[in-house]
């Protein structure tokens, strides 16, 4: 489903985000990114999301080059994409259900089935009793749940979830990290960012340092 091939990125001549990266995403994968801060992590999950775009290579979705793509063509993409970032960006002014319908507002989706749909999407992160809350009464945990109920408001083919459990104790790790593996195994692409060693389980980890890839292995130690 997403594929790098041979794919850089410089932000300065000194120093380069990611360095001639390959690596191949399949359709319905859970996938952790893990390594170091600054090891690029959070620039590759950016450029599945076009946000950020190659110095030099190819990022394809579905076969298809996402540098290519027009402002129509990248609309479309986002719209098959969850972002859950690090920071969560929930507006304090408005109650975690109007912050989760806000994405479908955008789509033009009704107020009553975007209302709907909001509802089921934080039932599926154990939050609906939440709904009426504001955000900043919610602990940091749950914001982060909130946070992946927005992304996946929109029924995404891909998850993509830039250090979900930073900052937050094991406990509320744990939720945030089982919110996710719910929609993997409903067949959601999801590729997860993170430092923290304490989350991998039997999962692909593709390990990144200084912008490269330096191993694909499972728990068990078997190369990808």
């Amino acid at each position: 489903m997403i594929q790098f091939e041979h794919v850089s990125k410089h932000y300065s001549k000194e120093a380069a985000a990611l360095s001639d990266l390959n690596l191949s995403i399949s359709d319905g994968e859970f996938l952790y990114l893990s390594g170091p801060s600054g090891a690029g992590k959070s620039t590759l999950l950016k450029m599945i999301a076009a946000i950020e775009r190659p110095s030099k290579g190819i990022v394809k979705i579905n076969g298809q080059d996402i540098g290519r793509l027009n402002a129509f063509g990248l609309a479309a993409l986002r719209r098959n994409l969850g972002l859950v970032l690090q920071q969560h960006r929930l507006l304090a002014d408005r109650s975690v259900l109007a912050n989760v319908m806000l994405p479908l507002f955008v789509t033009g989706t009704q107020k009553s089935e975007a209302e709907k749909r909001a509802r089921a999407a934080l039932d599926k992160v154990d939050l609906l009793d939440k709904a009426d809350y504001g955000p900043l009464a919610l602990s940091g945990g749950e914001q982060q749940r909130v946070a992946i109920a927005r992304a996946i408001v929109n029924r995404p083919q891909i998850i993509l979830a830039d250090e979900p459990t930073a900052n937050l104790d094991r406990a509320s790790a744990a939720r945030v990290m089982d919110a996710l593996k719910a929609f993997h195994a409903v067949g959601v692409t999801c590729v997860i960012s993170t430092h923290d060693e304490n989350v991998l389980d039997s999962a692909r980890v593709v390990r990144l340092e200084r912008g490269r890839v330096v191993d694909g292995w499972r728990q068990s130690g078997a190369i990808q």
